[in-house]
């Protein structure tokens, strides 16, 4: 990869905290039994009326900030989201001209939950061919997608933001290398049946559900567990580096219990797993960002170190990022 630098991060949630008693009732579950099954404890939900482009304006703000870069320096904004505020426009147009980047190229990604690792991959060839900066959002707002009777789905989600302000060579920490998955023959495990051209919405297909979030959890526990750890390995291999290198995994937050065993087959001896999923659960797209965030925002990193970045979900896709901070 190019010689691309990571300025500053930022992360927004909404106000409100849902419980997981609140989550679980109408679902026919309570605390002990989400907690148990996922190690979550809460999650943030958006209010009434605010949207994917509100959250990713808020986090993609903290991110300029702390890059001390003004918005209209940005060349390209890429919002990663599957919950986009409409389907068209993208929603990265709304959130360039709330930020004030006219002269930003400004366009979404859907790679699920691995969309974040994919819009950095993208924005390297636009800065290579525009210069200046990139700001890179990932941001979704599940809870509008979620049927609140499916205990399989509607307990694991909450909504948030998270966002990286990247620029040319020189200080700060570095994206050594991405790469990409995405294994088509499996797109049925996770979607949303219809709204789109191929079921295009009608009363019937509301009356049905078929606008909710679906998801077959054990398949998709398969293809985790199946194809992580040995795609993590072979990613390191390219990057030039060995699992003994890294000092920090931040992976896709999807379910604790699942990440524990996912960690322990990735035999990374020396690092420590960031999460942040007992606070905000998965929060789709966003949670890559929004745990790198707070990790650099505790000062869990140090200069020289590895950090691995894992996505996975739908599609069904995975990708990875090895940064050096």
């Amino acid at each position: 990869m190019n010689d691309v630098r990571i300025l500053g991060t930022g992360g927004y949630v909404p106000d409100r905290v849902v419980t997981n008693d609140e989550v679980g009732a109408a679902a026919g579950v309570d605390d002990a039994w989400i907690t148990a099954k996922t190690r979550m404890r809460q999650r943030r939900w958006a209010a009434p009326g605010q949207a994917t482009s509100d959250l990713a304006t808020a986090a993609g703000e903290a991110a300029l900030d702390a890059a001390g870069v003004r918005a209209d320096e940005l060349s390209v904004i890429v919002v990663a989201t599957s919950t986009p505020d409409r389907p068209q426009p993208p929603t990265a147009a709304y959130v360039q001209h709330r930020l004030g980047a006219a002269g930003a190229a400004a366009f979404d990604v859907n790679a699920v939950c691995s969309g974040p690792v994919f819009a950095l991959s993208a924005v390297e060839g636009v800065l290579a061919r525009r210069g200046g900066h990139a700001l890179v959002i990932g941001a979704d707002v599940y809870s509008s997608i979620l049927n609140p009777a499916d205990r399989k789905t509607v307990v694991l989600f909450g909504d948030g933001a998270g966002a990286l302000v990247l620029g040319p060579a020189g200080t700060g920490p570095r994206v050594r290398h991405t790469a990409l998955h995405t294994f088509g023959d499996l797109s049925p495990l996770i979607e949303v049946p219809a709204g789109g051209s191929r079921r295009p919405p009608t009363a019937d297909t509301v009356t049905d559900g078929q606008h909710y979030f679906t998801m077959v959890g054990r398949e998709v526990r398969r293809f985790v567990n199946d194809h992580l750890p040995r795609l993590a390995k072979q990613f390191l291999h390219e990057a030039g580096a060995v699992p003994d290198d890294i000092r920090h995994f931040v992976p896709h937050q999807a379910n604790g219990v699942l990440l524990d065993d996912v960690f322990a087959e990735m035999a990374l001896p020396h690092a420590q797993m960031h999460e942040t999923l007992e606070q905000y659960a998965n929060t789709g797209a966003a949670s890559l960002l929004l745990t790198l965030d707070a990790a650099a925002r505790q000062d869990a990193f140090r200069p020289g170190e590895l950090i691995l970045l894992a996505g996975f979900g739908g599609g069904m896709a995975a990708g990875f990022a090895l940064i050096e901070w």
